[in-house]
């Protein structure tokens, strides 16, 4: 089910309005569940419904009858604070063309009117090709000199601020000069008694946007029909009906409605090609259609410490990442689900396309490099750890089993769970491992829940999870006393993040719900319940270096050798390692 919220107040024009009630008819011409929700039914609103052919059993007035929703789409122009609030956490929250203050917490943004250089907080997809679809194009702009250009004036359903009439009377007192057909699709609140005689008065075009090819010249403001007309090919100007729209006309490269622009436009001829600013030819998607495809994975609290005190840092056309003012986690929010799959393909083509060769061509480089961890492991046990018996290690996410045969060569007894079929049938035929496939916490059985793990690792798997602390709850749970979590991550605060983080976040991998740096672990884990012994930072990339790395390509040269020493000295690895253990008092 998804929810429409329309800005619809008598006198602010019914634009809005206007999208959301075609909004809704074309989710549900493609079988989805839409409502429209408006809270004050007015007669405007009702003679517009009827209009446009719109079903009122597919509106809702009251807030506390609503049904379950999946998504809220708000075209509310600038969404009030307490509206805000009342609706953010009942489902995730799509703000079209939000003017707000609020704009920053919206889950997702879509800009379709607003321009990307207008605003300081970018949205996820800033899209005008998302309303020409169906608008008929002009098959020539060539005119005749001898015909009579037609020109139309259209300011929406209201034009409560008299445009259309103004418009009119400046049109008419330059017939003489520059003949014309001037047709008006009058507002609600048209003065017509006002009109110059001369002016064609139509109260309605049905499917304005397939008509707009047939003038020459279109009269509008900042809206839907100015774009719709700029795609047919058609001359626009645009009449401001407050400072807000004359700076987003502005914003856009639009043309202003004055004596000296049309004059230009008549001198120059109809003939001359129409600068469509921008707006090319959509491929497939209407607004619907986007709509429709979402299928939000969200968080509407810090997957760790569950703070509702975060705000959007960076915004991309599937995603939206996040920040927790309490702990300083950042974690993304999708608007469709992972194109990932964790199969065999994950680790072979995909592996070998980003370290050159196969997961189990690496299998002894990871394995050595595991060793080198369970060292580390093995010293903070032997502070930690009271319980002289056997110890037990669960690897998360163990793949084919690297770090698991590590382990046990070092005399652990070793399980591991992982979602790829193929990897965990490995672990068992070839290295003879007890694993189990399937996702933690909630496909797994190794042991009962009165046996314990000393060691726990996830190496590069925390980032994965879009629940951390429920994760990191139920590693507490199977942890002994004195038991130990291990895990390694990609950090926000390595030369990559640090150089640039938009960029760092746009590449980040689709999977990737969670992003740490080593600055926050400490905190954030602490939140969680754990203690933190000890950090390793890893990822050195002196090629990732901004203006020298370039030069630092050969590791033998003296210029990699000094922008390592760099990297290590100033803790600027793209990954790192944590070593920690549950607090006493959990």
């Amino acid at each position: 089910m998804i929810l429409i919220v329309p800005y619809c107040e008598k006198g602010h024009g019914g634009g809005h309005l206007t999208r959301c009630i075609k909004l809704v008819k074309e989710l549900r011409d493609m079988g989805r569940e839409a409502l429209l929700f408006i809270k004050n039914k007015n007669d405007y609103i009702d003679k517009l419904s009827k209009t446009m052919d719109f079903n009122n059993s597919w509106l809702i007035t009251d807030f506390f009858s609503l049904p379950k929703v999946e998504l809220i789409v708000f075209d509310r122009f600038k969404t009030p604070s307490d509206e805000f609030l009342r609706w953010k956490n009942i489902a995730p929250i799509v703000g079209i063309d939000e003017g707000g203050k609020f704009r920053s917490r919206f889950t997702f943004l879509i800009d379709i009117l607003i321009p990307r250089n207008f605003i300081k907080h970018p949205a996820n997809i800033c899209s005008p090709q998302l309303m020409v679809k169906g608008v008929t194009k002009k098959t020539t702009l060539k005119f005749d000199s001898e015909a009579i250009p037609n020109v139309l004036i259209s300011f929406g359903q209201e034009d409560s601020a008299g445009l259309g009439v103004k418009a009119a009377g400046m049109l008419s007192a330059m017939k003489n000069k520059y003949p014309m057909n001037i047709t008006l699709l009058r507002g609600a609140l048209a003065a017509e008694s006002k009109l110059p005689k001369d002016i064609s008065v139509i109260e309605n075009i049905p499917n304005l946007a397939e008509h707009l090819h047939e003038y020459d010249l279109v009269i509008t403001h900042y809206g839907i029909t100015a774009y719709e007309a700029l795609f047919a090919g058609t001359h626009t100007l645009l009449s401001h009906p407050g400072a807000y729209h004359k700076k987003l006309s502005k914003a856009a490269g639009f043309k202003t409605f004055s004596r000296k622009n049309i004059t230009q436009i008549f001198k120059q001829g109809f003939s001359k090609n129409i600068e469509t600013q921008g707006v090319p030819e959509n491929e497939h998607t209407t607004l619907g259609e986007l709509i429709n495809s979402f299928s939000p994975i969200i968080n509407y609290s810090c997957p760790v410490c569950n703070s509702e005190n975060t705000y959007a840092i960076a915004r991309f056309n599937d995603r939206t990442y996040r920040r927790c003012r309490r702990g300083g986690l950042i974690f993304m929010d999708r608007l469709i689900p992972v194109p990932i799959e964790y199969e065999k393909e994950y680790f072979f083509e995909s592996y070998k396309k980003q370290y050159g060769k196969t997961y189990l061509e690496d299998f002894e480089n990871i394995k050595k490099n595991g060793k080198n961890r369970l060292k580390i492991i093995g010293k903070i046990l032997q502070n930690e750890n009271r319980d002289s018996g056997l110890p037990t290690l669960l690897d998360i996410g163990c793949a084919y089993g690297p770090f698991l045969d590590a382990a046990r060569d070092e005399g652990y007894s070793v399980f591991g769970i992982d979602p790829a079929k193929d990897a965990v049938d490995y672990v068992k035929q070839k290295l003879g491992i007890t694993a189990e496939q399937g996702l933690f916490p909630f496909s797994y059985s190794m042991l009962s829940d009165s046996q314990h793990y000393s060691v726990i690792t996830l190496w590069y798997v925390m980032e994965h999870f879009t629940e951390c602390k429920i994760i990191l709850n139920e590693i507490k749970r199977i942890l002994k006393e004195g038991g130990l979590m291990a895990f390694s991550v990609p950090s926000f605060s390595g030369i990559s993040g640090s150089t640039n983080l938009n960029k760092f976040l746009y590449e980040s991998p689709a999977d990737h719900f969670t992003v740490w740096s080593p600055g926050i672990v400490r905190k954030v884990l602490s939140l969680a319940g754990f203690k933190v012994k000890r950090i390793i930072i890893t990822g050195h990339h002196p090629e990732r270096f901004p203006i020298f790395g370039k030069f630092a390509n050969n590791k033998k040269s003296f210029l990699y050798f000094i922008l390592l020493a760099i990297s290590r000295i100033f803790k600027l690895g793209d990954t790192f390692e944590v070593y920690t253990v549950k607090k006493e008092d959990d």
